[in-house]
């Protein structure tokens, strides 16, 4: 079985900044350890397929007033 992880757009982050979005909130079945923060997408893509593990994006509630 592939492992999984899971990434989150990061709050704080605006299209078109220069700064990565994505915040790794978890990973699953994978022994992997992280030390940055934050990552750009392709940087997640890579991670995933050097792992073989497949990338899960939680999507934020809606309701959510913690970005506006």
């Amino acid at each position: 079985m592939a492992g999984k992880i899971f990434y989150r757009e990061r709050v704080k982050s605006k299209e078109g900044q220069m700064t990565p979005r994505f915040r790794v909130v978890a990973a699953s079945d994978i022994d992997l350890k992280i030390y940055a923060d934050h990552f750009r997408r392709k940087e997640l893509e890579q991670l995933a397929k050097e792992t073989k593990a497949k990338l899960v994006e939680l999507k934020r509630d809606k309701k959510s007033k913690s970005r506006k």
